[in-house]
């Protein structure tokens, strides 16, 4: 089943002339349960991974897991995905042509300069060139954090536009979608006064209405949530940080977002039309919240995203993270 998301409920280019040369497209993945195998693009199935090849394992020191002794490097990485640049448009071509990523990261946070943060690993690879296929992935043994193991998941692809964080907006195009964020959010609260006064004087009426927020820039204009390849980056922890390329100095673009959930409580203007609305449909049709909101079961920081970058100039050079 294809994946489809609704359109916009505004036009976010008439609302703000200027904003259209900020336009990227980005792939939507919509991962969803399923039972992948080593040639489809998907999130944790079976990786199309030579026999002959060394799997790649992290050599740092890990503490002890909760219920485990500590464990001793080197530590076989978990495969988190793999995505096959026929399947996904805005997933750009690898070093020297390579045309398939693979994702690993290990299952225990703690790495990085505070020693409780993530490792991940990119590879990338020529399909083609795989000739016998790696038959059983390496048993990574205990894992520190189930939210690091994804459940397998089908991929469903699909383009749509994205325009920039609205912190990252310039100049005075920056400051009158501001403007208008905060006249919506306004609006939003005072409606929404207004609806639970007329609740209480139908009270005994056993009447109760609830008035949806009004469409949002961040919320329902510009970044697509969940995983997706290409588009814009979100830095709603961190702020907007400047990513660039340690080996070149070029500022870096977002590669993929590895995301805990497909939407949130103010973001579900973008769940696909076969998804949504749930109520809607024949209970034989109808898909679990969890099946929809998070179906890959990876949970990544507190219930956030992670951000890979690359390089524009040389996909060879090393990426970078940030976790929002």
């Amino acid at each position: 089943m294809t994946r489809t998301t609704p359109p916009r409920p505004l036009d976010v280019e008439a609302l703000f002339p200027g904003l259209s040369v900020h336009r990227r497209t980005t792939t939507r993945l919509h991962p969803r349960a399923g039972s992948p195998g080593v040639a489809d693009s998907h999130v944790g199935g079976p990786l199309l991974w030579p026999a002959d090849e060394p799997w790649p394992v992290c050599e740092g020191p890990h503490g002890p897991a909760p219920d485990a002794p500590a464990l001793r490097p080197p530590q076989p990485l978990l495969a988190v995905a793999q995505l096959y640049g026929r399947d996904v448009p805005d997933l750009p071509a690898g070093p020297e042509g390579h045309d398939l990523l693979q994702v690993f990261w290990c299952p225990f946070d703690a790495h990085g300069p505070t020693g409780y943060g993530m490792y991940v690993h990119l590879r990338w690879r020529r399909a083609a060139g795989v000739r016998e296929v790696l038959a059983r992935h390496p048993d990574p043994g205990p894992v520190g954090f189930e939210g690091y193991v994804p459940r397998p998941c089908v991929l469903h692809p699909e383009q749509v536009a994205e325009y920039p964080y609205i912190e990252v907006l310039p100049g005075e195009l920056g400051e009158r979608v501001e403007a208008w964020e905060d006249a919506q959010e306004e609006a939003s609260y005072e409606a929404q006064e207004e609806a639970e006064e007329e609740d209480s004087e139908r009270a005994g009426e056993g009447a109760s209405e609830e008035t949806g927020a009004l469409p949002s820039y961040q919320s329902d204009l510009s970044l697509a949530p969940g995983w997706k390849a290409g588009g814009h980056a979100a830095w709603n922890v961190t702020g907007p940080g400047t990513m660039d390329c340690r080996t070149c100095g070029s500022a870096m673009e977002l590669l993929l977002t590895i995301a805990t959930r497909e939407f949130h409580s103010d973001s579900t203007s973008w769940i696909p039309l076969e998804d949504s609305p749930l109520e809607d449909r024949l209970p034989e049709d109808r898909l679990p919240e969890d099946d929809v909101a998070s179906p890959t079961g990876v949970v990544v920081g507190n219930h956030g995203k992670l951000n890979v970058f690359a390089c524009p100039q040389d996909p060879a050079h090393p990426h970078a993270f940030s976790v929002q």
